[in-house]
């Protein structure tokens, strides 16, 4: 096939010669398709997700049947994440996000033509969430894996952080829209536009030049390729820790929903206009920290360490903020934190994976950070409930810090270096230093 007209658009004539910036993944046209498609569909899924939450607290007036409704969006990728990585390793994955993406919208306008009806009710809820569940189990891991065939590997971290703005910056928009949406048209408004907007990333699809891609070589079908992706991320410590830290960020720290709540009502006595600005601040500092990872080149795997542990000590100082303006200025900053270790944990992942085993590699890293949440958010509001706010998020930052100080150590275990504690004058209080050639002979 002929690149046509716009080939200078392709990654590999910009990715050799030209230095990145902020926004140096919008030269690349597919790229641009993609970013814009994803756009208008990130607004409609933060919309489909409020509306639909509220939609069941009016069915039922039960916290928990909200609650049921997002454990069977998430269960899936914690019961078949692997699976869905398999076939993104294995198949054409513009073919397969062409597939989940129609899936995806046409639960939604299932959903809005339910409620136009005025006969739905929360097993059809149950039911669409589930469906949205099992295509995002394959969606995730080729939507992602699918980023480095776009943009090629040189801007491989400028896209994914790009991407994160995008999703982060429709966090911002979508709640919003909903609101004005909800109280004035009704719920079936949200939902409508959620499966309207899928049209958006399916065009991009179409209409991207395949020519432009840098396809990677596909998995050959064969049995055993799931505990061979185990077998793979288990043999290779710049692949195993990360996810290892990644799934206890993912369980124990990514609860802010049950936290925000939990600190509006019961710490600060406010309303939820006080719990929407919090999310709102957080979304700010997200969206500021996914550009500004989009600037830098790539970092070593200490960098996302370092990050998981900032972001620990934020939550931790977060807990005992005194006072509601302090607590609210912390915000951004977590959110700049989390949104830092979440891109540079997700793009060193995707460098270090063999473009044949990136699909597994991804659905796993996936599998423990979103799939957690079935875990880790009942057990944050049981802590909040029966011991207040603090000391659900207290306990959440503590389990954040010993989970990065711990990967911290294996790392540098495995570097042959660590960890000096010295109170002389001149010298660096805790640093990590090479071991003694003695005792590295003792360790091998």
């Amino acid at each position: 096939m002929s690149p046509g007209p716009g080939a200078d658009s392709a990654p590999a004539s910009l990715t050799t010669t030209d230095a990145i910036s902020t926004f140096s993944s919008f030269r690349v046209r597919n790229y641009r398709l993609h970013f814009f498609g994803s756009s208008v569909s990130n607004i409609g899924t933060w919309m489909q997700r409020i509306a639909q939450d509220w939609l069941v607290h009016e069915l039922t007036g039960s916290a928990a049947a909200v609650g049921i409704t997002t454990a069977l969006q998430f269960l899936p990728m914690l019961l078949f994440g692997l699976y869905g990585g398999v076939l993104a390793d294995r198949l054409d994955k513009r073919k397969l996000l062409l597939g989940t993406q129609a899936v995806i919208g046409l639960a939604g306008l299932t959903l809005a033509f339910l409620t136009f009806s005025d006969v739905v009710n929360v097993y059809h809820v149950y039911a669409l969430s589930l469906v949205v569940g099992l295509a995002t189990v394959v969606d995730n891991p080729a939507r992602q894996a699918m980023v480095s065939e776009i943009v090629g590997p040189a801007l491989l971290r400028n896209a994914v952080s790009l991407n994160s703005a995008n999703f982060q910056s429709a966090r911002l928009i979508g709640p919003a829209v909903a609101g004005v949406v909800i109280t004035s048209v009704g719920s079936g408004w949200a939902f409508l536009y959620n499966g309207l907007s899928f049209i958006a990333p399916i065009t991009g699809l179409l209409m991207m030049r395949t020519s432009e891609l840098t396809p990677t070589e596909r998995a050959p079908r064969h049995k055993g390729q799931l505990r061979e992706g185990l077998r793979y991320v288990g043999s290779r410590p710049e692949l195993l820790w990360p996810i290892v830290l990644m799934g206890f960020i993912g369980t124990f720290g990514y609860n802010f929903p049950i936290w925000l709540v939990a600190f509006t009502d019961g710490v600060f006595h406010a309303d939820a206009g006080t719990y929407g600005l919090l999310n709102s601040l957080m979304a700010i500092g997200s969206v500021v920290g996914a550009l500004l990872a989009a600037r830098r080149g790539s970092r070593r795997m200490r960098f996302t360490v370092a990050a998981a542990g900032v972001f620990a000590s934020l939550l931790l100082l977060s807990a005992v903020a005194p006072t509601f303006l302090l607590f609210a200025a912390l915000m951004p900053v977590v959110g700049l934190a989390g949104m830092t270790f979440q891109v540079t944990a997700n793009t060193g992942l995707q460098i270090n994976s063999d473009p044949t085993m990136r699909g597994r590699v991804l659905s796993l890293m996936m599998m423990v950070f979103v799939g957690g949440t079935p875990i880790g958010g009942p057990l944050m509001g049981w802590l909040c409930d029966e011991f207040g706010a603090r000391v659900g998020l207290l306990f959440g930052g503590a389990v954040c810090a010993l989970a990065a100080l711990g990967v911290a150590l294996v790392l540098a275990r495995i570097g042959g270096l660590r960890l000096r504690i010295s109170l002389r004058p001149g010298q660096r209080g805790v640093a990590l230093v090479p071991r003694d050639p003695e005792e590295l002979t003792a360790t091998a």
